[in-house]
């Protein structure tokens, strides 16, 4: 009896079989898959291309290369890694960059606005008291008109102007017209200090912190001078001549130079450069501009008392 033939060889034979055609043995890539190639799993060599496609998906150009994906996906990544020995994310560190600049512009502007009434309203209130007064109002308008506007550069420059004008109107009406009577220094400056603390709550916190400090700094100066005595000095040396009036002012500086006078300014100067310190790095930035204005007033007493010591008529008190 003859033996059938079952696909090339002998039923029960010797040899190689192929094999039937069918579900039973898939199609595998016998060829193409001997060599590796880049994006392909390797599971693919052994199991079906079937299941291969169902249960291995295809790995995308971002698993594969992550450097791929867009730079604000690996910035996150980055951000949301909390170990130590990492470095700081790239976008925190612009953040904080960016940040910690416009503090110290804002630092800045208050110095300079602290300063200004030195050299600009000193003369004007002497010249024309009226005049200086009434800028005040522009002033106020001004800032009023920034604070409105959405850029914040622009906002915070006119709450800036707001606190400042009232620290303007409050000297040029001591200067002006009181400035023979020492005590009433502080109550002038301070006619603004009720809505000063209601804005400290609000939108104007800007210009009530640094009306706050402004008016702080006055009292210090005004405390220290009752002090050590140079307040009684005051009206004697404004109505003097004024050879005798940088005489006497001279004779005045060389008294706080004495032991005690000289050691409750090194007191309240060191009280205040503590508490600058204190409030510099305070995250709100009202506390750094109140510590700008604290720290240029100090700077401002510091120089109108060498000034007084070496060049008296430069002094600006006469």
């Amino acid at each position: 009896m003859q033996r059938r033939r079952l696909w090339g060889r002998p039923y029960g034979g010797k040899g190689p079989a192929a094999s039937p055609p069918g579900p039973s043995r898939p199609l595998r890539l016998n060829t193409f898959l001997h060599n590796r190639v880049i994006g392909v799993p390797p599971s693919l060599l052994r199991q079906p291309l079937g299941a291969a496609l169902a249960h291995s998906p295809l790995p995308t150009l971002e698993s594969v290369i992550p450097e791929t994906r867009p730079p604000q996906e690996r910035l996150g990544d980055w951000a949301l890694d909390e170990r130590p020995s990492e470095p700081q994310p790239v976008a925190g560190w612009l953040v904080q960059t960016a940040i910690s600049g416009q503090l110290d512009q804002l630092a800045a502007a208050g110095a300079l606005l602290v300063a200004l009434p030195v050299f600009l309203q000193a003369p004007w209130v002497r010249l024309a008291p009226f005049s200086a007064a009434v800028f005040t109002l522009p002033l106020l308008l001004l800032g009023v008109v920034l604070e409105q506007r959405r850029q914040q550069s622009w906002s915070t420059a006119g709450a800036l102007l707001v606190g400042f004008s009232g620290s303007w109107l409050g000297g040029c009406l001591f200067w002006g017209w009181f400035r023979l009577h020492p005590l009433w220094h502080l109550p002038i400056e301070a006619f603004a200090l009720p809505l000063a603390l209601a804005g400290l709550k609000g939108r104007w916190r800007l210009a009530a912190s640094f009306y706050l400090a402004s008016l702080l700094g006055t009292a210090c100066t005004d405390g220290v001078m009752a002090i050590t005595g140079v307040m009684g000095h005051w009206r004697e040396v404004l109505l003097a001549p004024l050879d005798q009036a940088a005489a006497l002012l001279h004779q005045a500086a060389l008294g706080v130079l004495q032991p005690l006078p000289l050691s409750i300014v090194g007191l309240a100067a060191c009280g205040l450069i503590g508490l600058c310190r204190h409030y510099w790095h305070h995250p709100d930035p009202a506390w750094r501009l109140a510590a700008s204005a604290l720290a240029t007033t100090l700077c401002v007493d510091g120089l109108f008392l060498a000034a007084a010591l070496g060049a008296p008529r430069l002094s600006g008190l006469i």
